[in-house]
């Protein structure tokens, strides 16, 4: 399909008119578009809007787009104002929608600028599962909830942004069978089950589902207060072929950071490997509410982190840059903080309370509520040795596993070890998101596809 680059000589310049609007400045680009932002042509500094245009031409993602957005209205998700076609001056005919302005940024980076509190965290919380539970009334699912899609203004309103990956029930398919649509991190156990499945050679397509939209909420809150993504979503167990849903008890923010239990406990709810146990966006949303006016002081605590996880990763960051003596030296002093620390943070009555924001600052050196580093831990291989299951900085295996694709492999596919195996591009040990190292790059096994169960997936 040809594509509309942006950014060469058919770049839109300031001044441009497209349809009845005139574009203002570029503002972004995503997988799907690019934004603009515009204004209309007959009202000379009218209201300004978010031109949005296709990156390949006849996209039908972008009627999709403009049908479910036409079937909402609600004050945390854009307006759309219109929708045609362009052409450019080579002719080409581009796919536009515009949609009201949304002036703010995204979720990562309000937390990060105003370190909130949890009943703060809550009322966004609220609004996004709000927009949600709108896009799930009208048969929509938005298949890409997480931070960076979730605009906070200056008068603290969420909106949900780019339904560029949106379905809606009846939607004309446009994507290829194999893997979920959406970021893989915030993949729900079932539609990572399903990769593991079926992977890229998938006869069949994943169909998103509202619980999935509710467990991706809970991925972007427990990032939102702890910084990192939540732990894996599938685990392997010894003697089984497939990985399994984990069990969301061991999630415990709390043990990360100073949210209160009745944050984390909605966010181990959002994050059931159940999809009944999350509720629907209603009901979490009404939860979400109910707590932020209910909770107690606890509550009106900035999130910040624990003194044990700070003195745990300066242990590890210590761990990683010493040797010989120095190293055990670090270890020993790190060792005896973390105790220390952890006997401060369990004491209820303890007279040093929680470190001040400074601390916290000075310690870890970066703002304690969001924007973390540490990626999502995939689930293990049931042939791992136990003493491997971190699923970070894994080796890769001397054997293939037993369910791995041999050889011969296929052109994008890399033989080692008598296995296929696909490597993440620009990506250097230590391996995250459950990828294994060797000499030098990350590797994703390539999985033999299980055959459906039916014939047919809606």
């Amino acid at each position: 399909m040809e594509t509309f680059h942006m950014g060469n000589a058919t770049s839109i310049q300031p001044g441009t008119e497209v349809g009845c609007w005139r574009v203002v400045s570029w503002r972004g680009q995503g997988s799907y578009g690019v934004v603009y932002l515009a204004e209309p042509t007959r009202q000379e500094g009218g209201r300004r809007v978010a031109l949005k245009l296709a990156l390949r031409p006849g996209d039908e993602r972008f009627e999709r787009e403009v049908e479910l957005l036409s079937r909402l209205n609600h004050p945390h998700v854009p307006r759309l104002l219109d929708s045609g076609t362009w052409t450019s001056p080579q002719g080409t005919s581009v796919p536009f929608l515009v949609m009201e302005w949304v002036e703010g940024v995204s979720l990562y980076q309000w937390a990060k600028r105003h370190r909130p509190n949890s009943r703060q965290v809550l009322e966004l919380l609220a609004q996004v599962a709000r927009a949600l539970a709108a896009t799930h009334e009208v048969e929509g699912v938005h298949r890409d909830v997480k931070g960076d899609n979730v605009l906070v203004t200056s008068d603290g309103r969420a909106v949900l942004m780019d339904f560029g990956s949106a379905a809606y029930r009846g939607a004309r398919v446009v994507t290829q069978p194999g893997t979920p649509v959406g970021t893989p991190e915030y993949w729900s156990p079932e539609a990572h089950l399903f990769h593991y499945r079926f992977g890229r050679r998938a006869a069949t397509r994943y169909a998103a589902s509202p619980a999935d939209d509710v467990y991706a909420l809970g991925v972007m809150a427990y990032r939102l207060v702890t910084g990192e993504y939540p732990p894996a979503a599938l685990v392997w167990e010894p003697g089984v072929d497939l990985p399994q849903p984990a069990k969301p008890e061991g999630l415990k923010p709390e043990a990360a950071v100073t949210v209160s239990p009745e944050l984390a406990a909605l966010i181990r709810q959002m994050l059931s490997e159940a999809p009944p146990v999350r509720g629907s966006a209603v009901e979490v949303a009404q939860a979400l509410e109910h707590a932020e006016k209910t909770a107690g002081r606890k509550a009106n605590r900035r999130i910040t982190q624990r003194w044990a996880r700070i003195v745990a990763k300066r242990a590890e960051r210590f761990g990683s840059r010493g040797s010989g003596m120095e190293w055990l030296g670090w270890g020993l002093a790190a060792a005896l903080g973390v105790m220390l620390a952890v006997l401060i943070w369990g004491s209820e009555h303890s007279a040093l309370g929680e470190p001040p924001a400074q601390a916290v600052r000075g310690a870890d050196e970066e703002d304690a509520a969001a924007l973390g580093g540490a990626a999502l831990k995939e689930p293990q291989s049931a042939q791992m040795p136990a003493s491997e299951q971190s699923g970070l900085g894994r080796d890769m295996p001397t054997k293939p596993f037993g369910n791995q694709r041999r050889p011969p492999c296929a052109k994008q596919e890399v033989e080692l070890h008598r296995g296929c195996w696909i490597r993440q591009a620009d990506t250097l040990p230590p391996c995250v998101n459950g990828y294994f190292a060797w000499q030098g790059g990350c590797y994703w096994p390539v999985l033999i596809p299980q055959p459906p169960a039916t014939s047919e997936q809606p």
